[in-house]
């Protein structure tokens, strides 16, 4: 995990985060390590940006694509409820939690599924949690596969149709074997209990 508390360190985090936010800015696509996977990312409030990845990725129109926030306050300003139960499983949960959320807002629109859910997490990792706060709004962040080929499980297996439809690939664990897996999937079911969607 990085954090970045000196001098040093300072100028690392610039040397990564000013090329990827640029990127974003400009309605690029980029291919970063998140808290879990390598994942493709873009501005989630760019609807270009959205498609771009919805094509290059194959996903079909019912999926969700996977978004990332800072914090609570954020993805308060994306969803339009979030049950309380949510909030203490989103402080507590020990393995990276991603929640399927009824209905979104302010996002582009193919960021949610066709029937207006879309599926947030807030990551817990120095890099991540970085990013997502200079950058000032949610970021895609579908795994770096096509279709329904296997998820990369590192950079290495990342395949090169997806490096080449990317404008700007992260320079930051690209050597790490170590990434962690996919994360759990789950919804507030009518019972107002957690239905995992993937365990």
């Amino acid at each position: 995990m990085l954090t970045f508390t000196s001098h040093r360190t300072r100028m690392v985090q610039n040397y990564l985060l000013e090329p990827i936010l640029e990127t974003l800015e400009n309605g690029g696509l980029i291919l970063f390590p998140t808290d879990t996977v390598w994942g493709i990312g873009c501005d989630a409030t760019n609807e270009m940006a959205v498609a771009r990845i919805r094509q290059l990725r194959q996903l079909p129109p019912s999926l969700s694509l996977t978004l990332l926030a800072p914090s609570i306050e954020a993805l308060k300003k994306h969803v339009t409820h979030i049950h309380p139960r949510v909030e203490t499983l989103l402080q507590f949960h020990s393995r990276p939690l991603t929640i399927l959320y009824e209905q979104a807002k302010n996002l582009a629109a193919q960021a949610a599924a066709n029937d207006g859910s879309v599926a947030f997490r807030i990551p817990k990792e120095g890099f991540c949690t970085e990013l997502l706060e200079a950058f000032g709004r949610p970021i895609v962040a579908t795994a770096a596969c096509i279709g329904d080929n296997p998820i990369p499980k590192h950079f290495g297996e990342i395949s090169s149709a997806v490096i080449e439809g990317i404008d700007h690939v992260v320079k930051y664990r690209q050597m790490d074997k170590d990434m962690a897996e996919p994360s759990v999937i789950a919804r507030i079911g009518e019972d107002e209990e957690l239905v995992f969607i993937r365990e």
